[in-house]
């Protein structure tokens, strides 16, 4: 199954590890360093031109998505219970 993470960005659910709420990012010295280093190795992308509101950890990429982390959640919840089923 695929989540939406907004604008025309979707993800494969089995590649998803986290979705947090973008205030972690300066709230937390660890998540703060874990996105620095992602920007480092250029593995971040924004989506869209929208104000990010939440963080998406995939595999292979860090995700701003302009979408919150609770609908993000919901959506991805969902879909693991149609997996599950």
């Amino acid at each position: 199954m695929y989540i939406h993470l907004g604008g025309e960005k979707i993800i494969r659910s089995s590649e998803l590890i986290a979705i947090f709420d973008v205030s972690i990012e300066k709230s937390s010295k660890l998540s703060k360093q874990f996105v620095a280093n992602a920007h480092k190795v250029k593995n971040v992308e924004a989506i869209g031109e929208e104000e990010a509101k939440s963080i998406v950890v995939t595999k292979g990429k860090v995700f701003y998505s302009p979408i919150s982390s609770s609908t993000l959640k919901k959506r991805a919840n969902v879909y693991m219970r149609i997996e599950e089923a």
